[in-house]
C-alpha cells in the first residue's frame, strides 16, 4: 500500500522522526512546518493522510483542520492530530474540528502505520467515489460536496452489540438524545441484526466471554450489505494488539474504557458523517447513471438506452428463434403544436404521449424517446401480427381523447403515424429491421397521417 502522507509539525525534528517512520513503509511523504502552507498542500495536490501537530504558532492544529474540513475540496482528505496533550477534552476538540483520530505523543509505532494504512484505504475508497461522481453529468457535485450532513437533523441509527448489561445500559444512558440506539446481547444475533437493518455505525464490545468480537467485524467486513458499515470497538485497557488486528481487518474506530460520553458521541459524529458523505456520492454516482439513459422529460429510456439493447434483444430473438417486432411513431404536425401553445405546451403532449405509451405496453417491452416527437417501441415476443395490433391500439387512443396542454387545461386533438417491423426469418439485421420500420412511418405519414403501417419485408 502506498500513499501520500502529509506531515504538519513546527519542530524539524518531530517532522523528520515521522518522516522516517513513514518512509520505512514505503509512504510518499510531504512536510509542512505551519498550518497556512498545510492548507496550500492539500489544496495544490493529492494528499491522502495529513498528521498534524496541535500546538503550532499562529494557526493551531485545531484551526488547520476546521478549514480542511469546511473546504469542499479537502473536506474528504482524512487528519490525524498528533499532540503531547492528553486531555479527553483535548481529543474531543480535535475531532469536533472535523479530525479523524486523535493520537497522544509518543505515539506507538504500530498503532501508528495502522491507522494510517486504514485511513488510505477509506480515502481510496471516497476518492473511487468523487471521482465516479464528479465525472458524470448534471449530478450537482459541489453542491453535494459542501453539505454538511452531521448538521443534518435526522437522529443515527446505531447498534450496540454488548453482552454486558452494565455496560450497554451507560452507553445507553450517554448516546440519549443523541442517536436511535438498539441493544443485541448475542453477537450471532447482533450480525444478523446489522445485516437486515439500515444502521449508520454498529458498536461492538470487545469483553465477550465465549466470542471473538474481531470474527464479528471479519463477518461484517465479507457482508455486501455490511462492508461499509462503520465499526467502532470499544476496549479495555490493554488490548493495544487487540486493537491493531482490528484495524488491520478494517474497523473505522475504537474508544477504551472507562469511556468519556463526550468522546463517544464525537467520535460517532464522525463515523456518522463520514458514512453520509460516501452514502451521497454512491446515492448521486447511481442517479447520475440512470439519468444518462433517461430523457429527462417523458421518463422514457432514451435513444443511448435503445442503441446499447436493441443489438442485444435483436441477437437473442435470432437465437431463440422468437419474434420481435419494433414500432416507430411520430405525432403528426407536431411543430404546429409548439407553434400554437409554446414548447411548454409541446413538452405537456410529449409527457402525456408517453405515460399512454407506456400504458399500453408490457413490461418486458422496450419504450424509448427516439429524438424529439419520434418514439420506438420493441417487443421481444412479439410478431408482426400483434405488434401492429398493439399499434393500432396506440393510435386510436392517441387519437379519440384530446391532450391538456398549459396550466388553464386547454384540450387539443393530437394524431400519431405508426410505423411496424419484425425480424425476419433467415438473414437479417437490426439496421434491416430498423430501416423497414422508418419505411412504414414514412408511407404513414405520406399516406395521409394518424394510420399504422407494417413492413413484413
Amino acid at each position: 500500500m502506498t500513499a501520500r502522507i502529509l506531515v504538519v509539525d513546527d519542530i524539524p525534528a518531530n517532522v523528520r522522526l515521522l518522516e522516517v517512520r513513514l518512509l520505512a513503509e514505503y509512504f510518499e511523504v510531504l512536510t509542512a512546518t505551519n498550518g497556512p502552507d498545510a492548507i496550500e498542500t492539500c489544496e495544490n495536490g493529492k494528499v491522502d493522510v495529513v498528521l498534524l501537530d496541535v500546538m503550532m504558532p499562529e494557526m493551531d492544529g485545531f484551526e488547520v483542520c476546521r478549514r480542511l474540513k469546511s473546504d469542499p475540496a479537502t473536506s474528504h482528505i482524512p487528519v490525524v492530530m498528533i499532540t503531547a496533550l492528553d486531555q479527553v477534552s483535548d481529543r474531543v476538540r480535535g475531532l469536533d474540528a472535523g479530525a479523524d483520530d486523535f493520537l497522544t505523543k509518543p505515539v506507538n509505532d504500530l498503532q501508528l502505520m495502522t491507522r494510517v494504512k486504514s485511513l488510505v484505504r477509506l480515502k481510496t475508497l471516497t476518492d473511487e467515489l468523487r471521482l465516479r461522481a464528479s465525472t458524470t453529468r448534471n449530478i450537482g457535485i459541489e453542491e453535494l460536496l459542501s453539505r454538511n450532513f452531521a448538521s443534518e437533523d435526522t437522529m443515527p441509527k446505531v447498534l450496540l452489540i454488548d453482552e454486558r448489561k452494565s455496560s450497554f445500559e451507560r452507553i445507553q444512558k450517554m448516546l440519549r438524545g443523541s442517536a436511535d440506539l438498539d441493544i443485541a446481547t448475542d453477537p450471532h444475533a447482533g450480525f444478523f441484526q446489522a445485516a437486515e437493518t439500515p444502521y449508520e455505525c454498529v458498536m461492538i464490545s470487545t469483553a465477550f466471554a465465549d466470542f471473538d468480537p474481531l470474527r464479528l467485524c471479519s463477518q461484517l467486513r465479507s457482508l455486501d450489505r455490511t462492508r461499509f458499515l462503520p465499526i467502532i470497538l470499544l476496549a479495555e485497557q490493554g488490548e493495544e494488539g487487540r486493537l491493531v488486528r482490528g484495524l488491520e481487518l478494517g474497523i473505522n474506530d475504537y474508544l477504551m474504557r472507562p469511556i468519556d460520553q463526550q468522546e463517544l458521541t464525537a467520535r460517532l459524529r464522525t463515523q456518522i458523517r463520514r458514512k453520509r458523505y460516501n452514502d451521497q456520492l454512491r446515492a448521486s454516482v447511481t442517479q447520475t447513471i440512470e439519468m444518462a439513459v433517461t430523457d429527462g422529460l417523458t421518463g422514457l429510456h432514451n435513444r443511448r438506452y435503445l442503441d446499447s439493447h436493441l443489438q442485444t434483444l435483436f441477437d437473442r430473438a435470432v437465437a431463440r428463434r422468437r419474434p420481435l417486432s419494433v414500432m416507430i411513431t411520430d405525432l403528426d404536425r407536431f411543430k404546429t403544436i409548439n407553434d400554437a401553445h409554446g414548447h411548454d405546451g409541446g413538452d405537456d403532449v410529449l409527457r402525456e404521449f408517453a405515460r399512454r405509451l407506456r400504458k399500453n405496453v408490457r413490461g418486458i417491452d422496450l419504450a424509448c424517446r427516439f429524438g424529439g416527437e419520434e418514439f420506438v417501441v420493441v417487443m421481444p415476443d412479439t410478431d408482426g401480427v400483434v405488434a401492429e395490433r398493439v399499434a393500432e391500439r396506440i393510435r386510436a387512443e392517441i387519437a379519440q381523447l384530446p391532450f391538456a396542454v398549459g396550466s388553464e387545461g386547454k384540450t387539443i386533438e393530437v394524431t400519431v403515424s405508426v410505423g411496424v417491423s419484425s425480424v425476419l426469418k433467415g438473414v437479417d439485421t437490426v439496421a434491416g429491421l430498423m430501416k423497414r420500420a422508418d419505411l412504414a412511418l414514412y408511407e404513414a405519414k405520406s399516406g395521409g397521417r394518424n394510420r399504422v403501417v407494417a413492413k413484413a419485408a
